[in-house]
């Protein structure tokens, strides 16, 4: 059983072998191949290299083009400047207006970032399809609202300013529409939704404003033959009714969210992802813990379930910490 195989098997709910992995490595992977974190954000192969090299190392199930928030928000306007280290900064293009006219039209065959992902994909496709789950990413609405007009400001709009927020939430979701049927065509069989900001609103703001958005966006993905992964970063205990609504085939979960509760919630059929502290349980933990806790979370949370941290493993992560949250587990 290859990983595909093992990681559709799993989502489709097929007996498989080993548990998929599926840990998100962006500022580690470029350290891998000792790659500034500059060349990883703007050259897709050097983000393959960096991350076919670790599948490799680590046996884990996936590949995906995950690197930081504003590739959508350079298609709209926004001025982006590298950095060596870190994640890059970008302008927001409507931080000192609500005029939806100032934002440039977004055509994804013309924005250097967009195409840059598409070829990551292409670059996937040639060297891994049906071996490798391949995973394609958008912004979700509400993040991507955040990037173009920043967050407090958004966050502020959505108090008191409903009109705009949505209408800008509805502008950003029709380029992550267009983007993950691109993505899909390209070759992925799964989308991420990257929504971190949603984890900062009250249930009542996210099921009247965020979910059905996103909900949209992830029917639009199924539509378009892909399965849909939301990742929001933080503690989203408070809106687990709302995500169980989405139909979501896979959902990361961060540390602060008791995985029990989360399926209950969520039922039988979604794919759970998570979700140990990275920092704690990871970079400053033990091979004995990491694999210990994995094993314990499994045995909670049962099938279908991704090896995961809460999200991104932090750069320095010893290499036997990284192998032990690899370590195969057996599947139910």
């Amino acid at each position: 059983m290859n990983s595909y195989e093992r990681y559709m098997g799993m989502v489709n709910g097929a007996k498989v072998d080993i548990v998929p992995r599926v840990p998100i490595l962006m500022h580690y992977a470029a350290d891998f191949i000792n790659s500034s974190y500059e060349e990883f954000c703007k050259d897709f192969r050097v983000m393959c290299k960096a991350n076919v090299d670790l599948v490799k190392e680590y046996n884990f199930d996936q590949l995906d083009i995950m690197s930081d928030p504003y590739r959508e928000t350079t298609a709209w306007g926004g001025e982006i400047t590298y950095s060596k280290t870190t994640v890059p900064r970008c302008t927001f293009p409507l931080a000192n207006s609500k005029d939806l006219n100032l934002l440039v039209n977004p055509v994804v065959k013309d924005s250097e970032r967009l195409r840059n992902a598409l070829d990551g994909i292409d670059y996937y496709k040639k060297l891994g399809f049906k071996k490798y789950s391949i995973t394609g990413w958008v912004e979700g609405p509400a993040a991507e609202a955040s990037s173009l007009k920043g967050i407090q400001s958004f966050m502020v709009n959505l108090l008191s300013d409903e009109k705009f927020a949505c209408a800008l939430m509805d502008r950003c979701l029709e380029l992550a529409i267009e983007f993950a049927q691109i993505q899909i065509n390209h070759g992925c069989d799964t989308i991420g939704i990257g929504d971190a900001i949603a984890s900062q609103v009250g249930p009542d703001i996210y099921d009247r404003l965020i979910q059905p958005r996103e909900k949209i966006l992830i029917e639009s993905i199924h539509k378009f033959g892909g399965l849909a992964r939301l990742h929001i970063c933080g503690d989203t205990s408070s809106i687990l009714s709302g995500i169980a609504d989405l139909g979501a085939d896979i959902v990361d979960f961060d540390w602060q969210v008791n995985l029990i509760e989360a399926r209950k919630h969520l039922g039988a059929n979604v794919v759970i992802s998570g979700n140990i502290d990275p920092v704690k349980d990871i970079l400053y933990s033990n091979p004995k813990n990491i694999i210990q806790a994995f094993r314990n979370i499994y045995k909670e949370v049962g099938n279908p379930y991704f090896v995961n941290a809460g999200c991104e493993i932090p750069r320095g992560t010893p290499t036997e910490n990284l192998k032990a949250l690899c370590e195969p587990i057996a599947a139910y």
